[in-house]
């Protein structure tokens, strides 16, 4: 099964929005056929040439009947698809409160996301992580979309519709996915060269799961040696673009990297986060994702393996 894959909605504002494309296209596909048929019986039945019946048909001028009908049938239905399509938007805009919700502040950088969970004071990038919610006892989780640069779009096909996250007007969101796995999305509105790479990637996990993804995530790195890729690293412009817990690096530019090796891929979803790839993304950024605003820091061969190694090491 396709993780994007809109015919198979996975979330309750989903299941609104398909279920309104269902409607939409049954009504449409209905009045299609009754077109097509009558005009396919018109073309047969009136056709020239045909000896047996060659008289024109009969003329109908001026019927009340007939003007009746194709003013209300039209505006019964366009008066279905307007309720129908408010109801969905009044229930997708205006989402469950439930006390203790999650709530996460998505921040939409060029070309990556950030995540902030206030509440559980964890800040991450480019993986969501959020819990499996209860048909029976909803636990929805609450976006609240920031941009730091110009429009992105949050979308996320099995969970929810398109939102867009305009700089200084925040808008809003919900989800409460009730099947667990990844789900995939993009940012939807093109916002520079990387666009097509600023990948949305959303873990939906069991309570237990995601309640040991949150303690993770707020360990603190283990106090030691300073390691000589852990000096490079700051002594270097990484720090003014990264944040690392309990080191001097406090830069907001760029992801946070305090638990970077957690993350399944880098570079918003780019590349897979590998030694190899995490090597190649700190030597040459434009190698993956040409037009990155990460730039190529310049370091030798030995000073990079110290940083990689160094990088692996932030669990």
């Amino acid at each position: 099964m396709s993780p994007t894959n809109i015919f198979t909605p996975a979330s309750t504002p989903a299941d609104s929005i398909f279920g309104l494309s269902i409607f939409v296209l049954l009504n449409v596909a209905a009045i299609f056929v009754i077109v097509f048929a009558l005009l396919t019986y018109v073309v047969v039945r009136f056709r020239s040439g045909r000896s047996e019946d060659p008289k024109e048909p009969v003329q109908v001028y001026g019927s009340t009947q007939v003007e009746v009908a194709w003013t209300v049938i039209p505006v019964l239905i366009v008066l279905a698809l307007f309720l129908a399509a408010a109801r969905v938007i009044a229930s997708v805009q205006a989402p469950p409160q439930r006390p203790g919700a999650l709530e996460v502040i998505v921040t939409g950088h060029q070309f990556w996301w950030e995540y902030r969970y206030p509440s559980l004071n964890i800040v991450t990038a480019n993986e969501l992580h959020v819990p499996l919610s209860d048909l029976r006892h909803p636990t929805p989780t609450f976006l609240t979309l920031l941009s730091a640069d110009t429009d992105h779009s949050f979308w996320v096909p099995r969970l929810a519709g398109k939102t867009d996250l305009i700089p200084n007007h925040p808008n809003h969101m919900w989800i409460d996915p009730h099947e667990p796995g990844l789900f995939l999305g993009q940012c939807a509105q093109y916002c520079g060269t990387q666009h097509a790479k600023m990948l949305l990637r959303v873990y939906v996990q069991p309570a237990d799961e995601f309640e040991k993804w949150v303690h993770q995530q707020q360990q603190r790195p283990q106090a030691g040696t300073v390691s000589a890729g852990q000096r490079v690293f700051e002594s270097t412009a990484c720090v003014n673009c990264h944040t690392v817990s309990d080191t001097p690096a406090k830069g907001r530019f760029g992801p946070d990297l305090s638990h970077l090796m957690s993350r399944a891929t880098i570079a918003s979803g780019a590349a897979p986060n590998t030694s190899q790839m995490l090597r190649l993304w700190i030597k040459n950024p434009d190698a993956i994702k040409p037009g990155s605003k990460m730039p190529a820091m310049g370091l030798n061969d030995q000073d990079l393996d110290a940083v990689t190694a160094y990088l692996e090491t932030l669990r």
